[in-house]
């Protein structure tokens, strides 16, 4: 009979195509999983990976397989939220997936609130870009994220949450520090720092610049937005800051931030998870647990 814990091991050595990462991520010692896989393996009379010195491939039906097991153990961890969270939806742990651009900023604003509402709700929070967050929700290993929209995922529900705009920081001596807002036409021109590629805010800067008739620079891209700050500090160039970065980490005068002020810039974010997860209820509680909480945060416009 081939068990859960095979499946497991199967699937971590097709995420990561090397056997001492999978043997790291399932908790087991690397002879311990090759033997398993060998176990596996004979049980189902077919060959499911090709090793050799150089690299670690699957068989054509070693990732047929593979693909099966990762349902299979999405649909097991589903029957254990169901047992776990049916009494008391809002208690036990949710895992949480946030950006750097974003989590930082926003948590500080809401979590304090979920621990006094919910004090037996533990949230698990995990950072990274956007891609291999959403590739974690849809395999099971998180199961929320606070995301830019729009998300459009089959597998994915997502709510939105707040409009959070974008402002302009320039240096100093910039002339645009000595305006109460930014027209459209003061940007023509203007040289816009923005993060490296990955980041969904790269994109939105890049879409910005053509609006604007600015130019992102070619020359300098920042691997934060505290990286970005300081270059425009140095008067590299402007760029394009989220309200909550500038509300948590611009306290001194070291750049002037400013609005637009006709038809502002600003990025949708919402709450995602599995469409068919059976916490859906909690987490739409949650939702509006974390948009009553944002309301709060001056200049952030909340969504229901």
């Amino acid at each position: 009979m081939v068990s859960l814990k095979q499946l497991q091991y199967l699937v971590a050595i097709a995420d990561h195509l090397h056997f001492r990462r999978a043997a790291e991520r399932v908790h087991i010692s690397q002879p311990t999983l090759s033997a398993q896989l060998q176990n596996l393996e004979a049980r189902l009379g077919t060959k499911l990976v090709e090793r050799s010195r150089s690299r670690v491939l699957l068989t054509p039906t070693g990732k047929e397989i593979a693909a099966k097991a990762r349902d299979i153990l999405r649909e097991v961890e589903s029957i254990r939220e169901i047992a776990k969270h049916g009494q008391n939806p809002l208690e036990g742990t949710f895992r949480l997936g946030v950006l750097p651009t974003l989590g930082p900023y926003a948590l500080p604003h809401f979590l304090p609130g979920v621990h006094g509402s919910y004090p037996h709700l533990r949230l698990y929070v995990r950072e990274g870009l956007s891609d291999p967050l959403v590739h974690q929700l849809e395999e099971g290993r998180l199961d929320l994220l606070l995301v830019p929209m729009p998300l459009r995922r089959a597998d994915i529900e997502t709510v939105r949450l707040f409009r959070e705009p974008l402002l302009v920081a320039a240096p100093n001596e910039h002339r645009i520090a000595t305006q109460k807002s930014v027209r459209r036409e003061d940007l023509h021109g203007e040289t816009v720092l923005a993060l490296e590629r990955g980041h969904l805010l790269h994109d939105q800067v890049h879409d910005l610049c053509e609006a604007y008739h600015a130019e992102m620079s070619l020359d300098f891209d920042g691997t934060s937005l505290d990286t970005l700050r300081h270059m425009v500090s140095m008067n590299l160039g402007i760029s394009f800051l989220p309200l909550l970065y500038v509300l948590s980490e611009i306290r001194d005068e070291s750049v002037a931030v400013r609005p637009i002020d006709r038809n502002p810039p600003n990025r949708l974010v919402g709450l995602a998870w599995r469409r068919r997860s059976p916490n859906r209820r909690a987490y739409r509680e949650l939702a509006d647990f974390i948009r009553s909480e944002l309301e709060r945060v001056p200049g952030l416009i909340t969504l229901r």
